[in-house]
């Protein structure tokens, strides 16, 4: 199982309880300032983007389709759904096929779809070429004209072999060759029936770069040097290559955007801010997980602003320092809350000892929003807000879940438009309620 990648604080530390469940220097800060939507079809190129990242794993235990992004009424508010995600193989190319905790052709292509689960309510039949989610899709870029579906590879636990694939000239031209064959011309492996040449043709529009890290440690078992800075740097531009050449022979514009860390650190290690920048149409930055739960002591995990602490204003700033334009940074945003159970000292309880992660349904220390507004509303816990800070969290005198609620995404999407910003990113779709109450209360902020 892969441990996406909101199980890690900002500095790349692992939620030790964490680790083992799921189906799956501090940034500079600021003073704070604050305050009729349009589907995604009839947006203007200068429009924000609305980034959603729809998780692989999902349609399992969470049984959270493609379908329910066309039901909440999400669809019709993105701009971009980042598909989550491709693996990179130990031999450094794009990977597809059913090898448990590497590739999930089933869920991908294969996993035929009744009636009353298809985004078009027409069932699969067992002699087409593509099912699964891939198919599901494609139809819904068709239901809304103006979406467009990215690949994210990598992740925190599958950018292992990236450095790998980085490495050379010809290692570069490999990878990004078998990445576009694979999810841009669509040529699937043959699996169940299912695959073959052009098979997922149309799906994708473009490539989501996800490694975590370039030139720094990530999960366990990912490999990462010294030279990674220079070879991402190479690799977006290999890919930018590859894409224009296909682009033009199609007349059309795939587009490349990366996943990008708020610690410094991290920044200064493995990007060259200025070059790749030229080569990628955004980037979307860590907006969350700056504390996660196997931490000792309560904190925020999202703030729009900190004072000497991981926020979204010292994150931005810290690629603006470093030479990207704003109207290429796109801010992620939670739909999920970080938590902490055998909190004492009292207060509000932020800042304060705990015990461990809180448990939550689906792994302890983390919880969707959904289960949060639950929690919220059941009258044991008490919504508390830091308004300078711009973030939010509840306490019952024991838990406490630090979290990003509607007015929290307002003041955030106030922020994005006010500083020229390219729009905010969501980590991930299935964290929203069933009738989209967070992806309406982001999209009004961005549009109205």
């Amino acid at each position: 199982m892969r441990l996406p990648r909101r199980l890690f604080s900002a500095a790349g530390v692992v939620a030790p309880a964490l680790a083992l469940v799921v189906g799956l220097a501090p940034a500079s800060s600021a003073a704070p300032g604050d305050a009729p939507t349009t589907t995604a079809s009839t947006r203007s190129h200068n429009t924000p983007r609305q980034v959603g990242y729809f998780t692989q794993w999902g349609v399992y235990g969470r049984d959270y389709q493609v379908q329910d992004v066309d039901l909440s009424g999400t669809a019709e508010r993105l701009t971009h759904l980042n598909y989550a995600f491709g693996n990179v193989s130990p031999q450094g190319e794009c990977l597809m096929g059913n090898v448990p905790g590497e590739a999930d052709a089933w869920a991908d292509y294969v996993r035929p779809l009744a009636a009353a689960d298809s985004v078009d309510g027409v069932a699969d039949t067992w002699d087409q070429p593509l099912a699964g989610n891939f198919l599901q899709l494609k139809k819904l870029k068709e239901k809304h004209p103006g979406l467009k579906v990215m690949i994210s590879l990598g992740g925190w636990s599958w950018s292992t072999h990236f450095s790998d694939a980085a490495r050379t000239e010809a290692s570069r031209k490999r990878f990004v060759s078998s990445c576009v064959d694979l999810y841009l011309k669509g040529n699937l492996p043959a699996d169940s029936g299912r695959g073959g040449p052009g098979s997922a043709a149309g799906v994708f529009d473009g490539i989501d770069l996800d490694w975590e890290w370039p030139g720094s440690s990530g999960d366990t078992d990912t490999v990462f040097r010294p030279e990674d800075r220079r070879n991402f740097t190479k690799l977006v531009a290999e890919f930018r290559r590859q894409l224009d050449a296909l682009g033009r022979r199609q007349d059309r514009h795939y587009e490349l955007s990366a996943f990008v860390p708020t610690a410094e650190a991290k920044i200064d290690a493995g990007f060259d801010v200025p070059k790749i920048m030229r080569d990628l149409d955004f980037v979307t930055l860590q907006g969350y997980d700056f504390h996660v739960s196997g931490e000792p002591v309560t904190a925020q995990q999202s703030a729009l602003f900190a004072a000497g602490d991981y926020s979204v204003h010292g994150t931005v700033e810290a690629w603006r320092e470093r030479g990207a334009p704003l109207r290429k940074l796109v801010v992620g945003v939670p739909f999920y809350g970080q938590g902490w159970t055998g909190v004492t000292g009292g207060g509000d309880g932020l800042g304060q000892p705990a015990a461990g992660p809180a448990p939550a349904l689906w792994a302890n220390g983390y919880a969707d929003y959904e289960e949060l507004k639950a929690l919220a509303g059941s009258g044991g816990f008490t919504v508390h807000r830091n308004r300078a800070g711009g973030h939010a969290w509840i306490f019952d005198g024991t838990t406490l879940w630090t979290y990003d609620d509607p007015q929290v995404l307002a003041r955030k999407a106030t922020y994005v438009k006010s500083r020229g910003l390219g729009g905010a990113m969501i980590w991930s779709l299935d964290g929203d309620t069933p009738d989209g109450e967070l992806i309406k209360a982001l999209d009004a902020g961005l549009n109205g």
